[in-house]
């Protein structure tokens, strides 16, 4: 954990600046970085070490105004005004640098340590665009660093920078920084902040307090609201000045590649093809490079299995202990290794690879159309893509959306988009039956096809439900909202690889895992404590059977999804356990035996749809719902969140069971 001595530095910007690469580079630490707006929701702490000097670093959420509109931003606001930093590092983009301005000029409104990062410099070059950094950081007043945060380029003198304006060293001051403490207000923003001597501090003090005067009265009325639009304005006016002195651009020759790259893929006519071909080749992927993978992994753990059997039975452990250590805790996690890690493994790297390429943003500006019919917010679908990787991930992802009310419908229907813990069931019965219908390769294009459908019904269900909460539980006018279209950028192949491996296929194999083992447990205990004969489980079973075959599952399947509210991914275990006499997970040593299996106890093509739309719709996770709790702060909402997206489930399955039936 980060000490609590040293200066403290506040790393600020604008959203898809880099900001979270140029922190992930100056303290070494792994924060998952993407190239699409709002992806920062909560405050990364690090440290680094320069200069015989231990900083403190903060990377606080992207805002593009001191004047907040969301939960975020007034994050970012309160930390420079109430804990002012030794040192604001602000990260700008070289591609758009007047945006960028207008936020710098705000920043330096409240500080006068201010070191700017002048991010993306590569792609400033790419499109011919001429940064005269001399004159920027004269018009600034303060030290102005040119970088390159993925490739390195550059951090070595953000660091001197930095360390400068921390132990305020004049002779690192940036050309021509003496003599714009010295210039009018109006043509040196930066020296409104103060110079060295005491006049300058107590000048810097009354600016500052003015600046928070702006920022925090909302109760002034149109006085007040009159005063901080001329703020706003004229500091547009002074960012746009700056810009046109320190900035050429090339003459418009037409229309750039990544301009007739945005007309093609956020199109009304192009834009949903190729987002339904590049997801089907997504899953497609992930269905034949998991299926190999899969194999070697269930022969390694039955491997492990006999050698763990044989220490227990030499330690001359008690039958009970051995059957409950091997059959019940070590079968079950290493099923749900066997069946995710592969997928996952396969899956999150692509995704994540569509994410650094800046091709999300473009998938959300396309069903944007949808959610402003839905009465929903934009943002939404930002929100529903980071629930692919996990449910709670993409609750807590709903805090960039703006509007409470907008918020908590994002937060209740997340749950449709289906998760890491669902794609393995889903994909596993696609795979057996449905892709076993034909011979292969078509059989893997088919079941990837599939796992593509139900993807595609979840977010059908997802417009439909927010459209029904928007009318009913949540009424109110939908907000509107600007999403930024980033540069496409180049993926970064090896830190996607290792990125998507550690932060999320190892993070949520770990969670599972942790489910998975106590889970195993108790299934093993119910399965094998007998009343009358039968098994706890087969009792509980048989009292599910009749609700159940009204919704073409059985009363085996409806309990493994109840007793799988800790992870989703053990739902299939604990419904292979319950089918067994013996109350001994059988090890899924291949696909075809496990097809065999369910087969075995009643299971067809209609009953696979059938679990498959249920795993897609029913209540979410115990770990979402948990989080559900503390992003509202509301018992009722989180029971909200449990029972809406059940009855849905239970309402689609009867349909599809009376017309099937």
């Amino acid at each position: 954990m980060p000490s609590d001595d040293g200066p403290l530095v506040a790393l600020v910007g604008n959203p898809n600046t880099g900001k979270s690469t140029v922190f992930n580079a100056l303290t070494g630490l792994g924060q998952h970085t993407g190239n699409w707006p709002g992806k920062t929701v909560a405050v990364a702490r690090g440290e680094f070490c320069w200069g015989g000097v231990r900083f403190r670093l903060v990377d606080l959420p992207g805002t593009y105004s001191m004047f907040p509109n969301s939960p975020e931003e007034e994050v970012a606001r309160d930390f420079l005004v109430r804990q002012r930093p030794a040192v604001t590092v602000v990260v700008a983009d070289a591609t758009c640098l007047e945006r960028g301005l207008f936020f710098i000029l705000q920043v330096l409104r409240l500080t006068p340590n201010v070191v700017v990062c002048l991010n993306l410099m590569d792609e400033a070059r790419r499109w011919q665009l001429q940064v005269d950094v001399e004159v920027l950081a004269r018009e600034l007043g303060v030290p102005v660093v040119p970088c390159v945060a993925r490739w390195g380029q550059g951090l070595r003198e953000l660091r001197d920078a930095i360390l400068a304006v921390a132990t305020s060293r004049p002779t690192l001051r940036p050309p021509g920084a003496a003599e714009t403490a010295t210039r009018t207000e109006d043509t040196a923003p930066g020296a409104r902040c103060g110079t060295a001597d005491g006049a300058g501090d107590a000048a810097a003090t009354v600016v500052r307090d003015d600046m928070i005067t702006h920022l925090y009265d909302k109760a002034g009325g149109a006085a007040a609201a009159a005063q901080r639009d001329d703020v706003v304005v004229n500091l547009y006016h002074q960012a746009r000045d700056i810009a046109a002195r320190a900035v050429k651009s090339p003459e418009k020759r037409g229309p750039t590649l990544q301009e007739r790259l945005d007309a093609l893929l956020t199109s009304p006519w192009a834009g949903y093809p190729l987002m339904f071909f590049l997801l089907a080749g997504v899953f497609w992927l992930t269905l034949e490079g998991a299926n190999c993978p899969s194999q070697l992994l269930s022969v390694l753990f039955a491997w492990g299995e006999t050698t763990l059997s044989a220490i227990l039975q030499g330690w001359g452990t008690p039958g009970w202990f051995h059957d409950f250590t091997v059959f019940g805790v070590y079968r079950t996690t290493t099923w749900v290794v066997a069946v995710m890690l592969p997928p996952m493994a396969v899956f999150f790297p692509l995704f994540t690879l569509l994410e650094d390429l800046g091709y999300l943003p473009r998938a959300a500006f396309n069903l944007d159309r949808l959610f402003q019919w839905a009465g929903a917010h934009g943002k939404q679908a930002l929100t529903m893509s980071m629930g692919l990787g996990c449910n709670a991930a993409g609750v807590i992802a709903c805090r960039i959306i703006e509007s409470p009310r907008e918020r908590l419908i994002a937060v209740l229907t997340n749950c449709f988009t289906p998760c890491n813990g669902r794609f393995p069931t889903l994909m596993a019965l696609s795979t057996l039956f449905v892709g076993s219908t034909v011979h292969s390769p078509r059989g893997g294009l088919l079941s990837a096809l599939a796992v593509l459908g139900l993807v595609l019904l979840g977010v059908a269900v997802t417009f439909l439900v927010s459209w029904f909460l928007n009318r009913t539980l949540l009424k109110g006018v939908p907000s509107g909202f600007v999403l930024e279209l980033p540069p496409y950028r180049p993926p970064q192949i090896g830190r996607v690889l290792v990125r998507s491996l550690l932060d999320r296929t190892v993070f949520v194999l770990g969670r599972a895992v942790t489910m998975a083992a106590p889970a195993g447990a108790v299934t093993w205990v119910l399965a094998n404590t007998r009343v009358g004969g039968a098994s706890l489980l087969t009792l509980w079973a048989r009292w599910l059977d009749v609700p159940a075959r009204a919704l073409g599952l059985d009363g085996v399947i409806l309990l493994a999804f109840f007793l799988g509210l800790p992870a989703n991914e053990i739902v299939l275990p604990i419904a292979v356990t319950t089918y067994l006499a013996g109350g001994f997970l059988t090890y899924p040593d291949s696909l075809a035996a496990l097809h065999a299996l369910l087969v075995a106890h009643g299971w067809d093509a209609e009953r696979a749809l059938a679990v498959m739309l249920f795993s897609l719709l029913h209540f979410p996770c115990s770990t979402t719902l948990w989080t559900i709790y503390r992003e509202t702060g509301s018992l009722r909402w989180t029971a909200v969140a449990f029972w809406l997206p059940l009855t849905v489930a239970v309402l689609v399955l009867a349909v599809v069971n009376l017309i099937v039936g």
